[in-house]
């Protein structure tokens, strides 16, 4: 069993009187990160200090520091802003007939929907949300629909409205079966619970840094499995060309790309202020181990959940803690009285707080 990790309120500026616990909508940076970034920041103050290793190095050590967090490669881990950006790399390169369809969750966060969208628009398929079922087994709900007709399944870790949890494990060995694409939305989960590509294999993941991995707004990773690492980018940008670190030599236009999921990289991803705090935060998220942060996070929830059923009269202990909506004037005395909340769709989430499937459970912990 891995030890939660100890509260570490003392790396970050929180005032004594806030319990933040709302990472799902957006992380507080911690105080190394910050400053981190102002160093970052700084350096253009003096651009002549800047030469052109450093337009590679921070992206290069962010981009690794990222696979090691879920068990890849370097080479198959592209930097982008969002995960709109990241979803519109996987659509632009998934080809997709007339009929098929493309599955996703209801109420998914748009970002893994408007790509998915204008695909079957333009291909003449068809964009079909699973339905939220009643047990809260997302799970069991997605692979009942998986069939020879599935295209692409875009899906989360964990929903973000409510924090059900999907068997990523399962679904990977679903599509594979079938030869369905499996593109994962991990803003929601990715820092917080064990995450391996290794073991889902998945074809794409996109996330965001501004959740649980501890980072600033607009920046992101793209993972690519190696299948697709010949693809086509969106943009043509000249750092993900062949050989862009010869700066003497960028007239000398080429066809070939950077190595691995490279070629996917955002314009301009030699961000001299932004990637030293990512890295920053990543390095604290390694140090700390995630197995342990999950176990922490978990503790948590569970102790909370425990009051609920007794403080809240719910009687036996719901699926998703916050599937039971609460009414907008209560959020309004929540936010009143200091603690965070957040309008999730048709849900007010406080936390992200879920009972999982014990199963699931044992092998998340054991990651």
């Amino acid at each position: 069993m891995t030890s939660p990790l100890p509260t570490q309120r003392h790396l970050f500026d929180i005032p004594p009187d806030v319990a933040y616990m709302n990472c799902a909508f957006m992380s507080a940076l911690p105080m190394a990160t910050i400053a981190a970034g102002e160093r970052g920041l700084a350096r253009k103050a003096r651009p002549w200090i800047i030469d052109a290793r450093d337009f590679f190095a921070d992206s290069e050590a962010v981009r690794a520091l990222f696979a090691q967090l879920i068990n890849a490669s370097a080479e198959d881990v592209a930097l982008v802003p969002s995960v709109s950006y990241g979803m519109a790399q996987a659509a632009n390169n998934i080809a997709v007939r007339s009929g098929q369809r493309i599955l996703t969750l209801a109420e998914e966060f748009p970002s893994n929907v408007y790509p998915w969208m204008e695909l079957a628009r333009r291909a003449g398929a068809v964009v079909f949300p699973v339905p939220r079922p009643d047990d809260g087994d997302w799970t069991a709900a997605l692979l009942a629909h998986l069939d020879s007709s599935i295209a692409i399944v875009a899906v989360p870790h964990c929903h973000w409205t409510d924090g059900a949890l999907l068997d990523l494990e399962a679904v990977g060995l679903a599509c594979r079966r079938i030869g369905a694409a499996l593109c994962i939305d991990g803003s929601q989960s990715l820092g917080a619970l064990p995450f391996d590509v290794r073991r889902i294999d998945p074809d794409f993941v996109a996330t965001g840094t501004y959740k649980w991995l501890l980072g600033p707004y607009s920046t992101g990773f793209l993972y690519v499995a190696p299948r697709w690492q010949e693809g086509r980018p969106i943009e043509q940008n000249w750092i993900a060309r062949k050989n862009s670190e010869d700066f003497a030599g960028l007239v000398n236009y080429r066809s070939e790309y950077q190595a691995g999921a490279r070629r996917f990289d955002i314009g301009q991803h030699s961000n001299f202020a932004l990637n030293p705090a990512v890295k920053s935060s990543l390095e604290l998220l390694l140090h700390w181990g995630i197995a342990r942060v999950f176990a922490a996070i978990k503790a948590r929830i569970d102790s909370i959940a425990e009051r609920a059923e007794q403080e809240l009269e719910f009687g036996e202990r719901p699926i998703a803690f916050a599937r039971r909506a609460l009414p907008w004037s209560e959020i309004g005395r929540l936010t009143a009285g200091r603690s965070p909340a957040s309008a999730r769709s048709s849900q007010c989430s406080c936390f992200a707080a879920r009972e999982f499937a014990p199963d699931h459970t044992a092998r998340l912990e054991q990651q």
